[in-house]
């Protein structure tokens, strides 16, 4: 399962900026997550926990793979938005677009 990125910027960044964070990103994405090919399935699991429980599921409710995803898919989410926009930049900024 492969996948693609977007990034969407408030600020007046050149396209060599936005590709270059875009490279950013899922380069800390990947290896947060192990691989490459885990963006996919892991993103996919995560949004079907999100559609279940909500954005800020009640951990206690989640199955013990349920909490793994979530919290890798977390915790990777983080490490992109920091690696693309810098450890005081935050998701308002800018946000991203995964099509699996």
């Amino acid at each position: 399962m492969s996948y693609s990125l977007r990034l969407h910027s408030a600020d007046d960044a050149s396209d060599a900026q936005k590709q270059a964070a875009e490279q950013r990103f899922k380069k800390a994405l990947e290896q947060s997550l192990g691989d490459a090919a885990l963006v996919a399935p892991v993103y996919a699991a995560y949004r079907r926990i999100v559609g279940t429980y909500g954005e800020s599921p009640d951990i206690e409710l989640l199955s013990d793979a349920e909490r793994a995803i979530l919290e890798s898919w977390q915790a990777a989410e983080t490490a992109a938005v920091s690696a693309a926009f810098g450890t005081h930049r935050y998701m308002g900024d800018a946000d991203y677009e995964i099509l699996i």
